[in-house]
C-alpha cells in the first residue's frame, strides 16, 4: 500500500477516537508480535507456589509468574495491585510498574488433557510440542492447527487426520509432503490441488483421482511410486521430497490463495468479504491490515483475532478472543471497551488494567464507580496526548518478552544487533551442553525397535539433543516413514521457509501479462498467474 493508512482504516480510527496509525502495516505486525512468545517453554517456579513449572517466562524473567490452576484460581485478585494514576508520571511508565507486580499466566493451556508440553493450546487432548491449537487430538510438532487428528509436523492443516508434513490444508486425509490443498485423500508430494484422491508429484489439479506427476495412472502404477518414496527408507524420503521441491518451484502459482471471498486483498483468507491487506483468516469481514483471523468483524491492525468470534471494533491489538470495542489491547478474553488492557478476561470498560477478570471501571487496577471512571479516563487521554503516548501501541520494551523469543523473530527474523537498534529486547541463551548421539539412526523405520524411544538423538543441522517419543514411533512406523534427522525445531523452520511474507507485491501475470497483488515479490523466479489465468490452467 503506498500510504501508511488507508482511507478505511482513517476513517474507522475516527470512529474509535484514536489517532491513525503512523506505522508501515509490515512494522505494525512486526511490533504486534515481538509481544507473543508463541514457542519458548521453559522451567521455572511458580511465584505462588514454590512448584517447577513450565512456563511462557524464564527463569531470570521480572515478572511474578503463577501456574494455570492457581492463575486462574481464586486465591487471589488482580485488584490488589491497584494503584492511582500518577499525573506526573507518563502512563506508560505506570504501566510497566503494574506489569512487574500482577501475577502472569505460566502457559496458555485450557479445557486440555495431556498436553501440559504445549503453547497456546485449548479444548484438546495428548498433544505435545505444538503452538496455536484448538480442538485436537493427538497432535505432535505443529503449529496453528483446529480441529486434527493422528497428525505430525504440520503448519495450518484443519480438520484434517494421519497427516505429516502438511501446510495449509484443510479436511483432508492420510496425506503426506502436501501444501495448499482442500478435501484430498492418500495424497503426497502435491501442491496446490483440490478434491483429489491417490494423487502423487502433482500439482494444479482438481477432483483428481490416481495421478502421478501430473498425469493419469493406474491403481498399481499409484502405489508403485509410493510405495519407491514412501517405504520407510530415510533415503527414499529425501529423493521424495527434493523432486517435491522441484515440482513446488516449477508449478504455475496463485498470486493469492483466497478461497469463496468477496472484495478481499491479501492471502490465505477463506469464506470472507470486505478484507483489506489481511492474511490466514476464515469467516471474517470488514478487517484491514490484520493476520490471523477466525469468525471476526472490523479488526484494524491486529493480530491473532477472533478464535471465538470477535464482533469487533478491535484496533491495534494482539490475541484478541470474542472481544468488542478493544483498542491496544494484547491477550484480552470475552471483554469490551478496552483501552490499553492485557491479560482480561470477561471485563468492561477498563484503561491500562492487566489481569483482572469479571471487572468494569477500573484504571490501573483500580475500582472506580461509573460516574469516577468516565470522568477521569478523558483526563488520562489527555494527559497521554501531551506525552505523545495515546494512539500508538506499547513501546516495545513493554514486551513482557525478549524479540528472540517472539513470534516477531519467526516472522520478521532480526539479528541481534538490529534488534537492539530498534528498541526491542533481546535474551542470549544458554549454552546447550549438547550431548553425542547414543545410537546410529537405522536407515529404514522396519530396523527400528520399540525401544528407540529411549535413545538420545542429535540434530543434524544445530546438534541439538531430541528424542522419539512412543506416540511418535508408533505413527512412523503405521505410516512406513523414517526417523526424522532433524529436531523438531529445525523442522518447523523448514516447513516455515515456505511461507510467503505477509506483504503485497505488484507484478504481472506471468501469462496474460495483467497487473496483479502477490506476495510473491517480481523478483522471485516462479511463474505467478492471475486468478483468471491460474483457474483456466487447472486440469
Amino acid at each position: 500500500m503506498s500510504q501508511i493508512a488507508s482511507d478505511k482504516e482513517i476513517e474507522f480510527c475516527k470512529k474509535m477516537g484514536v489517532p491513525a496509525p503512523t506505522l508501515p502495516p509490515l512494522e505494525r505486525f512486526r511490533t504486534l508480535m515481538a509481544f507473543r512468545n508463541e514457542w519458548k517453554l521453559y522451567r521455572r517456579k511458580c511465584d505462588a507456589t514454590g512448584e517447577e513449572i513450565l512456563s511462557a517466562y524464564a527463569k531470570e524473567s521480572p515478572y511474578k509468574v503463577y501456574k494455570n490452576s492457581v492463575w486462574w484460581g481464586d486465591t487471589w485478585d488482580a485488584l490488589e495491585y491497584g494503584r492511582d494514576f500518577d499525573f506526573s508520571k507518563p502512563f506508560f511508565q505506570q504501566f510497566k510498574e503494574l506489569q512487574l507486580v500482577v501475577p502472569r499466566e505460566g502457559t496458555s493451556i485450557f479445557n486440555s488433557e495431556n498436553c501440559d508440553y504445549n503453547s497456546h493450546i485449548r479444548e484438546s487432548r495428548n498433544c505435545y510440542l505444538n503452538s496455536l491449537v484448538a480442538k485436537c487430538e493427538d497432535l505432535y510438532y505443529s503449529y496453528w492447527m483446529v480441529n486434527d487428528k493422528n497428525v505430525f509436523d504440520s503448519m495450518i492443516t484443519n480438520d484434517s487426520t494421519l497427516c505429516y508434513f502438511c501446510s495449509n490444508v484443510n479436511k483432508s486425509y492420510g496425506c503426506f509432503f502436501l501444501e495448499e490443498a482442500n478435501n484430498c485423500t492418500d495424497c503426497h508430494f502435491c501442491y496446490q490441488i483440490h478434491g483429489c484422491n491417490n494423487c502423487i508429484f502433482s500439482s494444479n489439479i482438481a477432483n483428481k483421482t490416481y495421478y502421478a506427476f501430473n498425469k493419469k495412472c493406474t491403481k498399481e502404477e499409484f502405489a508403485e511410486i509410493k510405495k519407491k518414496y514412501l517405504n520407510g527408507s530415510f533415503k527414499s524420503l529425501e529423493e521424495g521430497k527434493k523432486e517435491f521441491e522441484k515440482m513446488r518451484k516449477e508449478a504455475k502459482q496463485r498470486a493469492l490463495h483466497n478461497l469463496n471471498c468477496e472484495n478481499v486483498t491479501g492471502d490465505h483468507m477463506y469464506n470472507s468479504r470486505n478484507c483489506e491487506n489481511s492474511y490466514e483468516g476464515f469467516n471474517s469481514e470488514d478487517c484491514v491490515n490484520s493476520i490471523s483471523l477466525g469468525d471476526a468483524t472490523s479488526i484494524y491492525s491486529c493480530y491473532s483475532a477472533g478464535w471465538p468470534n470477535c464482533p469487533g471494533p478491535v484496533y491495534m491489538s494482539l490475541v484478541s478472543r470474542a472481544c468488542q470495542d478493544v483498542a491496544f489491547g494484547n491477550y484480552n478474553w470475552y471483554s469490551s471497551k478496552l483501552r490499553y488492557c492485557e491479560g482480561m478476561n470477561t471485563c468492561d470498560s477498563c484503561f491500562g488494567c492487566i489481569g483482572l477478570r469479571h471487572k468494569n471501571y477500573c484504571i490501573l487496577n483500580k475500582q472506580y464507580t461509573k460516574e469516577e471512571y468516565e470522568a477521569l479516563v478523558p483526563k488520562i487521554i489527555e494527559h497521554m496526548e501531551k506525552n505523545q503516548e495515546w494512539g500508538n501501541f506499547f513501546p516495545k520494551d513493554l514486551s513482557t518478552f525478549a524479540y528472540n523469543e517472539s513470534a516477531g523473530q519467526d516472522f520478521f527474523p532480526l539479528e541481534k544487533e538490529q534488534a537492539i537498534k530498534m528498541g526491542f529486547k533481546w535474551r542470549d541463551e544458554e549454552t546447550k551442553a549438547n550431548k553425542p548421539a547414543t545410537a546410529e539412526i537405522p536407515e529404514n523405520i522396519k530396523d527400528i525397535p520399540d525401544t528407540f524411544t529411549k535413545e538420545v538423538l542429535a540434530c543434524n543441522k544445530c546438534k541439538s539433543n531430541y528424542k522419539i517419543i512412543e506416540p511418535e514411533l508408533k505413527f512412523y512406523k503405521q505410516m512406513d516413514l523414517p526417523i526424522p534427522r532433524l529436531c523438531p525445531e529445525c523442522r518447523y523452520k523448514e516447513r516455515a521457509l515456505t511461507r510467503n511474507p505477509f506483504v503485497l507485491f505488484k507484478r504481472k501475470c506471468s501469462n496474460c501479462g495483467t497487473e496483479i497483488d502477490s506476495t510473491f515479490s517480481p523478483d522471485r523466479k516462479e511463474v505467478v498467474y492471475c486468478e483468471k489465468c491460474y483457474l483456466e490452467a487447472v486440469e
